[in-house]
């Protein structure tokens, strides 16, 4: 298949990219400045440069795609609203199929997070910004992957995908390594089995 990854030069993008790469399909690799997305060339990787703060440029990127991954997220620096500009712009490019990187304990997993992780997320500058983001893509009728936090390391042995009532109970969520999220996510691609829903990636 062919697949668009926003946000290819961040971590997860990265994995994102790399994954697809390994699993045979096409990938169209954006981010504001191609140049960084830490892969060798390759006839399947094509790089293209947006910015999601710029809605022309999105369309432009995502004129034509099927299916969309995001591994955006808020690097230092960035002004508030990176991630709803970014899901505005997906979802108005109406493409088959979104997938999209949220984080566990906020909007619709905030209740299976537990009122710990709750009051530790209030604080994040851009909670509102994930909220609005998440609501735009699952209103678009993408899935939106709840993970927890993120850490480096292979895909876990017994990854799972389940649904947000199926999501493990925790005063804290589960680490999760980006490279169980990006299989996850790619799997999701592949076989969509939570379109319009939230989806939590599980190490074991």
């Amino acid at each position: 298949m062919e697949i668009t990854v926003l946000g290819a030069s961040g971590a997860t993008g990265l994995e994102l990219t790399r994954q697809a790469l390994e699993r045979g399909h096409t990938v169209v690799a954006v981010a504001r400045d191609p140049c960084r997305i830490a892969l060798p060339e390759a006839a399947r990787l094509i790089r293209t440069a947006a910015d999601v703060r710029d809605p022309d440029a999105v369309a432009a990127a995502l004129h034509g795609r099927r299916i969309v991954l995001s591994g955006l997220g808020v690097a230092k620096g960035d002004r508030p609203g990176v991630l709803t500009a970014g899901a505005r712009a997906v979802a108005a490019a109406r493409p088959g199929r979104i997938v999209w990187l949220g984080a566990f304990g906020t909007g619709a997993s905030a209740a299976a997070a537990g009122p710990l992780t709750r009051t530790l997320l209030r604080m994040l500058p851009d909670l509102a910004d994930k909220e609005t983001a998440d609501a735009i893509i699952r209103d678009a009728g993408g899935t939106v992957f709840h993970a927890g936090p993120l850490s480096d390391g292979p895909p876990g042995p017994g990854r799972r995908t389940v649904g947000l009532g199926q999501a493990p109970r925790r005063l804290f969520p589960a680490r999760v390594s980006r490279a169980t999220v990006a299989a996850a996510m790619l799997d999701e691609a592949e076989r969509p089995g939570y379109a319009g829903a939230v989806a939590v990636p599980l190490q074991r």
